[in-house]
């Protein structure tokens, strides 16, 4: 069965009103074996954090019941693999998915430093070819590890292939590249301290805004009007600093506005943001169907993030039929989810 034909019913968690999250990671054999990032094997000191990104299984469907999650979209973590071992990891996420259809669906794993096999390898991942398993989309790092970016002439193939499958990427941050850490570090502050400052902490939010803005600037848009893309956490600090780009990327010489772009192509998630404030910003000025739920799992629990979604309900800052968009409708819309709450 493939995740697009997700069953409605849920044994556990509140099937009535389900929750789908899409951004909720896993780390790969082929990425601990074949290709070790760094940054994943630190993961490694962090005995039950990397225990939770290697599983696939009860460990994580546990984590689900308690934030009582109907349906996770899972991709892998950050770093660079090379064509084959994007491949094999894309295979090890459709054999759990092909196991547990009902609760675990796949965006693909895409070798970003080849566009021609990236949408090589987004083909095979959404149209079926793994066991009849079709994955709902892409998610790709801000860069790769050498800093390149995807607003170039030679990533046209890719957003080319997304169009024909109609399936969006997802722009996820990843670890700064070494010409953002030699531009940023603070030689006053301790290796921990920088870290956080350019990655989770601030950095690589604003690199994917960042890189929203080149694909704009670069006309990928214009070229490709349809094309979908996801970004998270609250929007990566875009939607706070939107009338400004507005009005500045009016002088660009683009067909259509930054505005229009924002409303037709781009779709945001909470990923872990648990605040109500950015998401005060955003319902004033984004489309409310453009707005999706998701954890960061292993990275943030999914119980604190159903404490959010309680505590979001009883803030009154949306409708119900707004927050049943937020918790899964949006989500199920986009990506052919066949998830419905039960009688």
């Amino acid at each position: 069965m493939s995740a697009q034909t997700t069953s409605p019913a849920l044994s556990k968690g509140s099937p009535s009103r389900p929750i789908i999250t899409l951004e909720e990671h896993f780390v790969s054999r082929a990425a601990i074996e074949g290709q070790p990032n760094s940054h994943n094997q630190s993961f490694k000191a962090m005995p039950d954090l990397f225990n939770k990104l290697a599983e696939l299984g009860p460990q994580r469907i546990a984590d689900m019941d308690a934030g009582q999650v109907t349906l996770q979209v899972i991709s892998h973590a950050p770093g660079d693999l090379s064509p084959a071992l994007c491949r094999e990891c894309n295979d090890q996420l459709a054999e759990a998915v092909l196991s547990n259809p009902s609760r675990f669906a796949g965006f693909a794993e895409l070798p970003m430093n080849e566009p021609v096999e990236a949408a090589r390898e987004l083909r095979r991942a959404c149209s079926g070819e793994m066991n009849g398993v079709k994955f709902v989309g892409a998610l790709v790092d801000s860069h790769t590890e050498d800093g390149l970016y995807y607003d170039g002439p030679e990533f046209d193939v890719l957003w080319e292939e997304a169009t024909k499958l109609d399936v969006p990427i997802y722009i996820h941050p990843t670890w700064p590249s070494e010409q953002l850490s030699a531009a940023y570090q603070s030689p006053h502050l301790s290796n921990n301290v920088n870290m956080s400052i350019l990655a989770f902490g601030f950095g690589w939010h604003s690199d994917v805004a960042t890189h929203i803005l080149r694909l704009y600037a670069g006309g990928v848009f214009d070229r490709f009007p349809k094309l979908k893309i996801i970004i998270g956490h609250m929007g990566e600090m875009i939607p706070y600093m939107l009338q400004r780009i507005q009005r500045v990327s009016l002088q660009w010489g683009k067909e259509r506005s930054f505005r229009e772009v924002w409303d037709n192509n781009l779709w945001l998630t909470t990923s872990g943001n648990w605040a109500l404030d950015p998401l005060a910003c955003i319902l004033r000025n984004t489309k409310h169907d453009r707005i999706m739920y998701s954890v960061d799992y292993p990275f943030a629990k999914s119980p604190n993030g159903l404490a959010w979604l309680e505590e979001l309900e009883e803030s009154g800052m949306v409708t119900e039929e707004e927050l049943e968009g937020i918790r899964w409708r949006n989500a199920a819309a986009l990506l052919g989810l066949n998830v419905s709450p039960s009688p």
